[in-house]
């Protein structure tokens, strides 16, 4: 028996898990990044890249105790935006849009356009994409 193998939705499927894993690891801390305490996070393998320099992740964490300010939405969209250029740089993706709303006042959301060289675009929708305990 023949499958079908839709190549376009796995394409799509994987850059849409590219992006939940590129947003929702926590990058390690620049030493310059205001932390709470000497913890800088970050994940392991990013102590052996196999490029130099290359990490994973976003510093979203960052943000989870601070109070929902409008630097606090631009540092959002500029974490969102680090974490994703990777998709950029390796060719990936054409183009890379990230708003970034305040749906509540302990919520940030992120609308994300993902242009891709061959496709359509793809749209994402995350709802909760950072919930904070001191937002008031």
């Amino acid at each position: 028996m023949q499958t079908y193998v839709d190549t376009a939705q796995l394409q799509r499927s994987a850059l849409v898990r590219a992006v939940h894993i590129s947003l929702f690891t926590w990058r390690r801390a620049d030493p310059s990044d205001q932390v709470d305490d000497a913890d800088l996070q970050g994940w392991w393998g990013d102590s052996f890249p196999s490029v130099a320099g290359d990490r994973i992740g976003s510093k979203l964490w960052l943000l989870r105790r601070r109070k929902i300010t409008p630097q606090t939405i631009r540092d959002a969209q500029r974490f969102c935006e680090e974490a994703l250029q990777w998709l950029l740089d390796d060719g990936f993706l054409t183009g890379v849009t990230v708003t970034i709303s305040r749906p509540s006042a302990v919520r940030l959301a992120a609308h994300i356009v993902l242009s891709r060289p061959d496709g359509d675009p793809i749209d994402l929708n995350l709802d909760d994409l950072l919930q904070v305990a001191y937002a008031v």
